[in-house]
């Protein structure tokens, strides 16, 4: 009954909407298995392409300040093995398709991945910058409690906590201080990748090893 209701819910959700897909932890005590919310940027022929609403965790691109490869990245295998089997039970990744992942950056090989970044380009296309419609994929991020905690591996979530408006937005009558997020594309200086900021511009300096970057994991759903 519950696998019906998950497929009959992949199957009518469309453009905009937000489903819940999976488990993650979410609150500062890590003592959670929240539903992970995720909005729908793109609904076609039985396929969802997916990007969670939330920054659901802090992670380094990579370990070290140096050249490096979104195809070779700490990321990269980090979201393909711990978070994809974390987050998703066997029948949930009966979903989850692999994809074929290009405009990784300048000598960066193409990849095969469930779970990924978003790349510059569909970053561009498929999320708004200036939050205008309410039901588009804000481009503009907070993170969950959990994101914002210091972990083992000294990541923590920077959130902006200054003056200035346009850092922040409103989320049920609430003001956040937003925070910047990965995307898998690299610049021509392969020791750095492109990232999202505070007031959702996209930019090309963010260092491999920087650990207060945010993560939200995409994902292609299909056989709905």
């Amino acid at each position: 009954m519950a696998n019906d209701h998950l497929a009959s819910m992949l199957r009518s959700a469309k453009t905009g909407e937000i489903i819940d897909f999976g488990t993650y932890t979410q609150t500062a005590d890590a003592s959670d298995r929240t539903p992970i919310k995720w909005r729908v940027l793109q609904d076609s022929d039985g396929a969802l392409f997916i990007l969670s609403e939330y920054i659901l965790d802090c992670k380094r691109y990579y370990r070290d300040f140096t050249d490096t490869t979104w195809r070779d990245s700490d990321l990269r295998r980090w979201l393909n093995d711990e978070f994809y089997n974390a987050a998703f039970n066997d029948r949930e990744k009966s979903f989850i398709k692999t994809i074929h992942c290009a405009d990784n950056g300048e000598g960066s090989a193409d990849t095969e991945d469930k779970v990924f970044l978003l790349s510059v380009s569909e970053a561009k296309e498929l999320t708004d910058k200036p939050v205008e419609n309410s039901l588009g994929a804000k481009r503009q991020a907070i993170g969950t409690e959990f994101s914002k905690i210091k972990k083992n591996d000294g990541c923590r979530l920077y959130v902006y906590d200054k003056k200035i408006k346009a850092d922040y937005i409103m989320e049920n009558g609430e003001e956040f201080g937003c925070s910047w997020w990965w995307l898998r594309t690299q610049p021509v200086s392969a020791s750095r990748a492109f990232f999202v900021g505070t007031r959702g511009s996209i930019r090309s300096y963010g260092r491999v090893h920087l650990a207060c970057y945010g993560v939200r994991p995409a994902l292609n759903l299909y056989g709905l």
